[in-house]
């Protein structure tokens, strides 16, 4: 019995089993599904295909490429076309894709383990070309892509557009190559112009230093300019907007600034504004202890974006909403399913935050094995997946000439990443899983601060040891290791490792040793690990590692399970192995 309710509710999940208990079987005489036809406009506060049939986007977050990785996460542990085709045959539509400028300028991607299935295919790739792998790949399984221009640097989410040593011109610049480079691929629909503008970023003000809705359309006619064809999402602000009702806001959730002060752009059939809506879980707003909640949900969205489509000034498609309680008892189960309701009485857009499982605050769609769905979430959003999918899309990514700015560098930066502050400033880990690290304002966090496996700046083992004297052969004593503390949580803790040839010559036959008495190893990427006695391990690159070339790094890493004392990695050595 129990065996057959698990069947049922996977294929429930599945959408093959009926309320009746029924295996739904599609008739091969009735006519296909209508399809989405490409490309994507609006017509009063709904999106429409080329066909003029209404479009509801119903995705998920995929998050990675913005972080110090510069890969999507979870690719260290699956197949980056299995991990789409999941995500489509979940019946979803649309996956919003955050990048960072920093993460596209740079020539390396961390965190895949090349060695599974047709991740190999992504070796030696630089980010913009894994991210053209995926986006290529989504298209051939009937999925949308929409870019989202989530942080400047790869540490965290800016108040403004500019800032973090890049301009407001890098940021144009960066919209303008891809919108260029992905012009005649059908299947990336549009550009989420910045990520949560929160803090000082105001709308309205007519301040050109802080006023975003300006920014939104310097940003959006520049990339209207290259392609026409692509939606302009436009998100909102935290505060600053003249005349704003309620008080307060999430992070790029207030658009009561829309009403008086629209987004003006050349053509404005292509815009769409973009709330983003969390509960309780991130941070306990005064709202959600009020003796009217959950009855007083409905008019904070009424006041802070919904009245765009009731007065038909374009769609709403909500960007970003999650969190870990899906329940009908506790605030954020109640909360969420609310909302849920309201997308779909209303048939607005969204994306789930998040596909992945490492989100700290509001967890994912997946487990923590990164393959296995969570069916408490999958059921609810059920209730507004798409009706209209799209068919399998080929298109030509224009690759070249790449912009000078984005050719790969090779840096060797000292830094160590900061600790990011969580809500109300706690430096709280979480209780399992990795979490990738994305620092906020001073302010409490407004939004769910993505703590997990994102590698920041990888800082030089302090282990080395003493610079060999210069020889005319180099070997392996000349390699330099360096090494970044991913995560850390209660019970394990992820760490980064890359092995650079400062030299001019190809070193080869190299291993890597160190000390870790108090952790053992359960996954790593990019090399082949042996624990040996008195808590000493070696790690062996794949046979593609085996010789570094000059002026190039390697990149390994592993998670483990804290054991005892002492159990982060010490001590590491470049050591000769046998050819």
């Amino acid at each position: 019995m129990i065996l057959m309710s698990c069947v049922i509710l996977i294929l429930r999940l599945m959408g093959q089993f009926s309320d009746e208990g029924t295996i739904a079987v599609a008739d091969s005489t009735s006519p296909p599904p209508p399809v989405v036809e490409l490309p994507l406009s609006t017509r009063g506060a709904t999106i429409i295909d080329r066909e003029g049939k209404p479009v509801q986007l119903r995705g998920v977050n995929w998050f990675g490429l913005e972080t110090a990785n510069h890969a999507p996460h979870g690719l260290w542990a699956r197949d980056y076309k299995a991990m789409l085709g999941q995500i489509h045959e979940l019946g979803y539509n649309t996956i919003r894709l955050p990048y960072s400028i920093e993460g596209l300028r740079d020539g390396k991607v961390v965190g895949i383990d090349f060695r599974i299935g047709d991740n190999q295919e992504l070796f030696n790739k630089s980010p913009i070309e894994v991210m053209d792998a995926i986006i290529t790949e989504a298209g051939k399984q009937g999925l949308m892509i929409l870019l989202d221009s989530h942080q400047l640097s790869t540490k965290r989410i800016p108040p403004l557009w500019y800032g973090d040593g890049f301009t407001e011109w890098d940021w144009i610049r960066t919209w303008a190559m891809l919108a260029e480079r992905y012009k005649n691929q059908p299947n990336v629909i549009g550009a989420d112009l910045k990520n949560e503008p929160h803090g000082v970023a105001t709308w309205g003000t007519n301040d050109r230093r802080t006023d975003w809705r300006l920014a939104a359309e310097r940003a959006g006619n520049a990339i209207l300019n290259i392609n026409p064809n692509w939606l302009i999402v436009v998100e909102g602000v935290e505060e600053n907007v003249p005349g704003q009702k309620l008080p307060k806001h999430w992070m790029g959730g207030n658009l009561e600034g829309v009403k008086r002060f629209p987004v003006r752009l050349k053509q404005p059939r292509q815009l769409v504004y973009s709330p983003h809506e969390y509960g309780p879980g991130v941070f306990p707003h005064k709202w959600f202890d009020a003796p009217e909640f959950p009855e007083n949900l409905l008019a904070r969205w009424q006041t802070g974006f919904f009245y765009i489509v009731q007065e038909q000034i374009a769609p709403i498609y909500i960007g970003e909403f999650g969190g870990k309680q899906v329940d009908q008892t506790s605030k954020e189960g109640i909360w969420q399913n609310q909302l849920v309701d309201f997308i779909k009485q209303h048939q607005l857009s969204y994306t789930y935050w998040s596909w992945n499982p490492n989100s700290g605050d509001t967890g994912g769609l997946l487990s923590d094995d990164w393959m296995t769905v969570i069916p408490e979430k999958q059921m609810m959003l059920k209730r507004i997946l798409p009706q209209l999918m799209i068919a399998a899309q080929s298109g030509k990514i224009d690759a070249q000439p790449v912009n000078q700015w984005l050719r790969p560098r090779f840096h060797s930066s000292k830094k160590t990443a900061a600790k990011a502050p969580r809500p109300q400033q706690s430096a709280q880990q979480p209780a399992k899983a990795p979490v990738n690290s994305q620092s906020v304002s001073s302010k409490p966090a407004t939004k769910p601060q993505q703590t997990g496996p994102a590698i920041d700046a990888l800082s030089p083992s302090a282990s080395k040891s003493p610079a060999p004297v210069k020889s005319p052969v180099a070997t392996v004593s000349d390699l330099v290791v360096k090494t970044s503390l991913q995560s850390d949580w209660d019970t394990g803790f992820c760490t980064a490792i890359q092995v650079v040839n400062p030299t001019d010559q190809v070193i080869a036959n190299w291993k890597l040793r160190f000390d870790m008495p108090g952790a053992s190893i359960d996954q790593s990427w990019n090399g082949q690990h042996r624990q040996g006695k008195n808590g000493q391990h070696e790690i062996q690159p794949p046979d593609w590692g085996k010789s570094v070339q000059a002026k190039q790094a390697i990149d390994m890493g592993f998670c483990a399970k804290k054991t005892g004392k002492r159990p982060l990695p010490r001590n590491f050595q470049v050591i000769a192995r046998k050819g």
